[in-house]
């Protein structure tokens, strides 16, 4: 089967960019953990890669962007949009499960708006240097998407790495046409394969897909029907949460966990790829992190708080701590406020390998960071004991925490900047800089901003039990009572 005849005359200029922003991201441990992966962070530059790429979605040829994450970072997404004063619609899965049913849920969504929308899938925690020319190709992908093919972009290899997808090319899909069919399409070779394939031309699957929401539906149905089904009827039955889409729970938890690239990718006859130099990184371990940051002369680059001497091709990341290097090559060091990361930059991959076991030793460190973001902020463990803890809060400008009580501790806060308007039980209180609170046991409290400026207290919790499950909420602005 080939693509349909030609519907250049139908093609629309604008296309459909659908982000996908639900990965953990493992291997830049310990800054990307699951509370907080590595989209989120600013591991380029001052913006975080989720916020390069809305940025880069800016240019006119493309519709404002879905985003497709899960619900525990829903309000990352939305706050992250904010600070770049873009616009999305947020949809929420309530499970994970791969890149596939993704894909698909994108298809259905698509298709809603009109069968023959042009959708452009792509991923949250990629770089790419040269955003015009991104932008060229997409409109180049989107053209042959827009006649039948599913279009990818294709890398040249720069070493036979074996954790990309690569793509054989054949003949163009039109004469004079920058994008060629696929004539092999190839996930995660062993090494020896890869440096084949690399002999042999073939390109790195850069994971960015572009399709007619019609031809994408029906190659799903095609090869994963129960995919496709539980994908549509998650969409069908989706209900609206504030401003985000959640897909319904039960349908999209019978969804086949897979990738595109193995759902439909390998099998389909309709793929294509257009040859991409554009910079492109998938910022895959702190190797590539330390490529795409400035270097001095000797390789060395630093982020925050270091001190390199007599040593060369090191990169150092420390926002706090002050971390030095001396005398040794080659080695990545990580620095946060509760682990430090030593690692030889040709073991970059091996970082996932440690973070499963720190899972298996039950580390907390492996999974949340001592900063947990809030939609109303974030609070920042400073302290703990037997039966004390100290944290930093900060609540945004106009924001509030939910209407709650605890049964096992009590809470003291101290406003060090702004002003907090505390409820306590049937009193509201006005808490000043250099002012406190005392919340016994069992009082029914909330905390909010009513300034311009962030509001920021230090909380010291006291009790027989301080973990963040003791609670009950009343009420509460972003739907969790």
């Amino acid at each position: 089967m080939s693509p349909e005849p030609s519907r250049r005359e139908h093609y629309m200029t604008k296309i459909l960019p659908v982000i996908m922003c639900g990965g953990s991201g493992t291997r830049v441990w310990p800054e990307s953990r699951e509370c907080l992966p590595k989209q989120f962070i600013s591991l380029v530059g001052s913006r975080s890669t989720f916020q390069l790429a809305a940025q880069v979605l800016a240019d006119p040829a493309f519709e404002t962007p879905i985003v497709i994450t899960n619900h525990q970072y829903r309000f990352l997404v939305a706050d992250q949009l904010a600070q770049i004063d873009r616009k999305a619609r947020i949809v929420l899965e309530p499970v994970r499960r791969d890149s596939g049913p993704a894909v698909a849920v994108a298809a259905e969504l698509a298709a809603a708006i009109s069968p023959d929308t042009v959708v452009a899938v792509l991923a949250a925690d990629h770089v790419v240097r040269d955003k015009a020319g991104f932008v060229a190709l997409c409109k180049q992908a989107a053209e042959a998407a827009a006649e039948g093919y599913i279009v990818t972009l294709g890398i040249k290899p720069t070493e036979p790495a074996t954790g990309y997808g690569y793509i054989k090319t054949g003949a163009p899909v039109a004469p004079g046409s920058a994008v060629s069919k696929v004539e092999g399409f190839v996930e995660k070779p062993d090494a020896a394969t890869a440096q084949r394939y690399i002999a042999e031309s073939y390109l790195w699957n850069s994971g960015n897909f572009f399709f007619r929401a019609d031809v994408m539906q029906a190659e799903i149905r095609r090869f994963e029907p129960d995919m496709a089904e539980a994908a549509a009827e998650a969409v069908a039955r989706a209900k609206q949460d504030l401003i985000f889409t959640v897909l319904d729970a039960e349908a999209f938890g019978r969804a086949t966990q897979k990738s595109i690239d193995y759902a439909v990718m390998e099998h389909t006859d309709k793929a294509a790829v257009v040859p991409a130099d554009i910079g492109w990184s998938d910022v895959g371990n702190w190797s590539a992190v330390w490529e795409l940051s400035e270097r001095d002369e000797k390789g060395n680059s630093i982020r925050g708080n270091g001190v390199i001497m007599d040593a060369s091709n090191v990169h150092i990341r420390s926002d706090e701590h002050l971390t030095t290097v001396v005398g040794v090559d080659d080695v990545v060091v990580i620095t946060t406020q509760d682990a430090v990361l030593v690692l030889n930059k040709a073991q970059g991959d091996r970082v996932k390998q440690l973070v499963d076991r720190l899972k298996v030793e039950k580390r907390p460190e492996a999974l949340e960071h001592k900063r947990s973001y809030r939609p109303w902020g974030y609070y920042q463990s400073v302290d703990a004991g037997a039966r004390y803890q100290v944290k930093r809060i900060v609540v945004k400008p106009g924001e509030r925490l939910s209407l709650q009580k605890h049964f096992h501790r009590a809470e003291h806060w101290i406003v060090v900047k702004g002003t907090a308007e505390v409820t306590r039980d049937n009193e509201i209180h006005l808490v000043h800089e250099n002012e406190s609170i005392y919340l016994p046991i069992g009082a029914v409290h909330r905390m909010a901003n009513p300034g311009r400026i962030d509001l920021e207290l230090i909380e010291v919790q006291t009790g027989s039990y301080l973990g963040e499950d003791d609670i009950v909420r009343f009420q509460d602005s972003y739907n969790r009572a």
